[in-house]
């Protein structure tokens, strides 16, 4: 089909408006895919923050947990005397104490010299660990003398009372009703162990 000239001109205009609306319309597509875009970042961004800020705030409950677990062990620590300087004293009066209330027929102990604890794994560098070790030899009805020693002496604190080792043997001798003589005999190896804080120290 063929057009005139004064037809052409007729559908110059509405050509140009046909033209320009397409322009615009995909204008504004580009434009509100834009806009999509950046909110879909912006809200990528803030959902990416919010997961920081709870990631965040697991960290600081965490942090707060074993804060307050290390101040609980620390608290408990201090209550039985085991932060300080060796207590010799007050051990001798837990042994003491220990062989009148258990009737220990026979109690005899030695302790050693202090030594540091130089290989103690996971230490803080601002505490330090001291040992001495105590060998017992102990006169025994039966064992459960020996278990109750052994609990009565963790439980007088002062220390941190670590057994390393405990053999028992038979002394032959049999109870009688005139003479209530030792059964068995035991002899451990007990490490009194003290925790000492630079800072204090200093």
């Amino acid at each position: 089909m063929n057009l005139t000239g004064e037809e052409l001109k007729k559908l110059l205009l509405p050509a140009l408006a046909f033209v320009l609306l397409l322009a615009a319309g995909a204008a504004t597509i580009w434009y509100v895919q834009s806009l999509r875009a950046q909110e879909a970042q912006r809200l990528t961004a803030a959902r990416a923050e919010r997961q920081q800020a709870r990631d965040r705030l697991s960290r600081i409950a965490e942090e707060e947990r074993e804060v307050n677990e290390k101040l609980a062990v620390f608290q408990r620590l201090k209550a039985l005397n085991i932060i300080g300087e060796e207590r010799r004293l007050e051990w001798v009066d837990a042994m003491s104490r220990i062989r009148s209330q258990r009737e220990l027929l026979d109690l005899r102990y030695q302790v050693e010299r202090q030594k540091s604890l130089n290989t103690v794994k996971g230490k803080a560098t601002n505490v330090e660990f001291y040992s001495s070790t105590m060998r017992v030899e102990l006169g025994l009805l039966h064992e459960g003398d020996l278990i109750g020693f052994l609990n009565d002496l963790r439980n007088s604190g002062n220390a941190y009372y670590s057994v390393q080792r405990c053999s028992m043997t038979r002394t032959g001798q049999s109870v009688t009703g005139a003479t209530m003589a030792p059964r068995l005999r035991a002899s451990c190896q007990i490490d009194l162990i003290t925790i000492l804080s630079k800072g204090a120290a200093s």
